[in-house]
């Protein structure tokens, strides 16, 4: 990847999976494909029972989608194959049969916030708030809508979506139940999500797929679903006020 990175490593039964890029850990296409790659030779890797995704810096968990990809889209396909990149790693998420923890240091943005409601259980420090920014730019939360809708109700993605530029904090995220706990300090957060993982990285496996697939019922139509509205973001994102808002960003 000529910017930005997605490791992994395995520790006692726990698949951990860091991404990083340059640009407040933005997720250009090569990332998306890596992190929904790496995600889908966790779920298949015996040796691991628990999964967690984290990224690297302090300030900023995830900025969502990259403004540069954005601005090189040319045309309709380009644009659909770009926003099917977090359909990908959305499916991944649903599709592992093991738990997915996500730990969140900084703000999340855009498909960041998608991410975190990917997953089956999230820790955030006091500071991470959040925002659904995409209505700002022109365009909107279609894909990672699903996820996001799913994990917090449809009146409260509904106010995320429409107040596009203002951002949520951590308490909200977590009275709306997009984070799972809300930690105060770095090493406070290290503590609990270690403790978690431990203690599922020693538990029934079966058990936790049956769990899984409980907490996922009514979502089979979603291959379908977040490729449709892949589409309709790129779509959107080919208008002009969408490029001209993206420059000024950019700026």
């Amino acid at each position: 990847m000529e910017e930005g990175s997605v490791s992994a490593s395995i520790e006692e039964g726990i698949g951990k999976i860091v991404f990083a890029h340059p640009k407040s850990n933005s997720l250009p296409s090569d990332l998306l494909n890596g992190l929904a790659a790496q995600i889908d030779r966790f779920a298949a890797d015996s040796e691991v029972k628990v999964l967690l995704i984290s990224s690297k810096g302090d300030k900023t968990f995830c900025a969502g989608a990259s403004f540069d990809e954005l601005l090189a889209v040319q045309n309709k396909e380009e644009g659909a194959a770009f926003f099917s990149g977090f359909a990908k790693v959305i499916l991944a998420m649903k599709a592992c049969p093991k738990f997915i923890i996500v730990k969140i240091q900084g703000k999340a943005i855009g498909g960041g916030v998608g991410l975190i409601a990917a997953a089956d259980y999230s820790f955030a420090l006091e500071s991470a708030s959040i925002k659904l920014s995409e209505l700002s730019i022109g365009i909107g939360p279609f894909v990672i809508g699903a996820a996001v809708q799913r994990k917090i109700g449809l009146s409260a993605f509904s106010a995320l979506s429409i107040q596009s530029t203002q951002w949520q904090s951590a308490q909200w995220a977590f009275d709306k139940n997009l984070y799972s706990a809300i930690c105060l300090s770095q090493q406070e957060m290290d503590t609990a999500v270690n403790a978690l993982l431990q203690n599922l990285a020693s538990s029934s496996l079966l058990a936790m797929k049956a769990i899984k697939e409980m907490l996922w019922e009514g979502t089979d139509h979603w291959p379908v679903l977040l490729h449709e509205r892949a589409a309709i973001s790129g779509e959107l994102v080919l208008s002009p006020q969408t490029k001209e808002i993206l420059t000024q960003f950019k700026k």
